[in-house]
C-alpha cells in the first residue's frame, strides 16, 4: 500500500494528520463532513476530576484517562495536550518521555510505557496544576498525537472530554496533635496512592487518590530512634488519632497485631490491608478512612457518634504497613477500597519544611534511619482550607 493510500485510510478512520502529510493530502481528500467516522484510538476519563487547593497556593486536578488502541498494530504516544473549556492554549502538555512516566498499559502500576500494542488499553495518571489566577475550568478536553503502525502515519486524535466537578471539598480538622508531621506519598505525583487503581467487583476503583501516610519526625529529622524493628521506637507510634469532623462511625476493626517494621508483609489478604481501622461518615456522601491503628486502641464501634477532636484510636503498624503511620483518605462510600477517592482540605495548618529531595530520600530515611533532607520554609507558611502536598512537614492548627 502506498503512503498516500495509507494516509487516506487514516483520514477515513477520523484522524487529523500531522503535517506534512496533511498538507500533501489536501488536494486529494474531499472536505471533511460532519458525519460520524471511526477512530483508531478511543479515550475516556474514569472519574470526573475535582479541584483541590494545595499548600503551594495552586488549584490541582488529579484524574485518570483511559486510552484504548482499537487498531491491530502498535501505537506510539508522542504528545498529550490538556485543554480547559474553549482555551486555545493547553493547560498542560506531556511529551513522549513524560507520557512514558505516567501511562500504564493495562492500568498496572510499574508497567509504564508510551506504547500500546494492538487492541490494548492503558491508563494515564494525570495531574494538572492550574496557573496562578486561572479559574478552575468547567470542562477538560484532550488531544493525543501518536504514531499508528497500521497506517504508518502520525496523527492527532481529540478525545476524553469531561466535565469538572466543582463542588467544595470537605473541610477537616486535624487528625493528629502538634508538629513535625510529614505528608508521605501525598498529592499529587507520588505513585503509591495516586496510582493505586484496583479492578474490583467488575470495575476500576481508586479510593486512595488523595491519601496521605502521616509520619512524624523527631528533632533530629529522623522517623525513628534506636532499633528500627521496634514499633515503639517510631516517633508517631501510639499518637492519639482524632475525629476530623462530627460524624458517625460506620465500620471498624481492632483485632490485628502490629507488623514488624522494615518491609511490607507477604501474602496479606485484601481484607487485612487496612489493618485496624475506622471509617467515619462525615455527611454529604463523604467518608474518612483511618488505617493501620495500634492493636486494641480503637475506641469506637459502628454506630457511634463522634465530635471533632474526639480520640478514636492510636497510630500503629497493622495491615499492609512497613512502618508506623496514619493512613488517611476521604472517599465517596463506606468501603475503604470499593470507592472513589475525594479531595479534601484541612481547616488550618502551617508548613514548616519540605523534603524537596523527593520520595527516594524519604524512603531512604525510613529504610536506614537517616534524617530526612529538609528545606525549611522561612517564614513558615500558615495555610487555611488547603491540602498539604507531598512531603510537606506541618504543624497542626486547631
Amino acid at each position: 500500500m502506498s503512503a498516500t493510500m495509507r494516509a487516506l485510510l487514516a483520514v477515513a478512520m477520523g484522524f487529523t494528520l500531522v503535517p506534512p502529510l496533511s498538507q500533501t493530502l489536501r488536494a486529494e481528500t474531499p472536505a471533511a463532513s460532519a458525519a460520524v467516522t471511526p477512530t483508531g484510538l478511543v479515550g475516556n476519563v474514569l472519574f470526573a476530576p475535582r479541584p483541590v487547593l494545595g499548600s503551594d497556593g495552586l488549584q490541582h486536578l488529579v484524574y485518570e484517562l483511559q486510552l484504548s488502541n482499537v487498531t491491530g498494530e502498535r501505537v506510539q504516544l508522542k504528545r498529550l495536550s490538556i485543554f480547559g473549556d474553549a482555551d486555545k492554549e493547553p493547560l498542560a502538555v506531556l511529551d513522549g518521555a513524560e507520557i512514558a512516566r505516567r501511562f500504564s498499559p493495562g492500568g498496572r502500576r510499574g508497567n509504564e510505557s508510551a506504547e500500546l500494542g494492538g487492541y490494548q488499553y492503558g491508563i494515564g495518571f494525570l495531574h494538572v496544576a492550574l496557573p496562578a489566577g486561572r479559574a478552575v475550568p468547567q470542562r477538560l478536553r484532550h488531544e493525543v498525537e501518536a504514531w499508528f503502525g497500521q497506517f504508518k502515519v502520525d496523527a492527532v486524535i481529540r478525545l476524553g472530554p469531561v466535565a469538572v466537578t466543582t463542588s467544595e471539598p470537605p473541610v477537616l480538622g486535624p487528625p493528629l496533635r502538634g508538629d513535625g508531621y510529614i505528608a508521605g506519598d501525598g498529592c499529587c505525583d507520588s505513585v503509591r496512592h495516586v496510582r493505586a487503581l484496583l479492578p474490583l467487583n467488575g470495575g476500576f476503583r481508586l479510593a486512595q487518590r488523595f491519601a496521605i501516610d502521616w509520619e512524624k519526625l523527631g528533632a533530629d529529622g529522623r522517623l525513628v530512634k534506636g532499633d528500627r524493628k521496634q514499633v515503639a521506637n517510631y516517633h508517631i507510634y501510639g499518637e492519639p488519632i482524632l475525629a476530623v469532623r462530627d460524624g458517625t462511625i460506620v465500620d471498624m476493626r481492632n483485632d490485628l497485631p502490629d507488623q514488624v517494621p522494615g518491609a511490607l508483609p507477604d501474602g496479606l489478604p485484601i481484607s487485612d490491608a487496612d489493618g485496624n481501622f475506622a471509617v467515619l461518615d462525615i455527611g454529604g456522601g463523604a467518608f474518612v478512612l483511618y488505617a493501620h491503628m495500634k492493636p486494641g486502641s480503637v475506641r469506637v464501634k459502628a454506630g457511634d457518634k463522634v465530635k471533632r477532636g474526639d480520640v478514636i484510636g492510636q497510630v500503629g503498624n497493622t495491615g499492609n504497613s512497613s512502618e508506623p503511620h496514619l493512613h488517611l483518605h476521604v472517599m465517596d462510600g463506606p468501603s475503604p477500597l470499593l470507592a472513589d477517592g475525594l479531595p479534601y482540605v484541612f481547616e488550618a495548618f502551617t508548613v514548616k519544611a519540605i523534603d524537596r529531595a523527593g520520595t527516594a530520600d524519604f524512603d531512604r530515611a525510613a529504610e536506614m534511619g537517616t534524617p530526612v533532607t529538609l528545606t525549611p520554609v522561612v517564614p513558615p507558611l500558615a495555610m487555611r482550607r488547603a491540602l498539604p502536598l507531598d512531603l510537606s512537614v506541618i504543624e497542626w492548627g486547631q
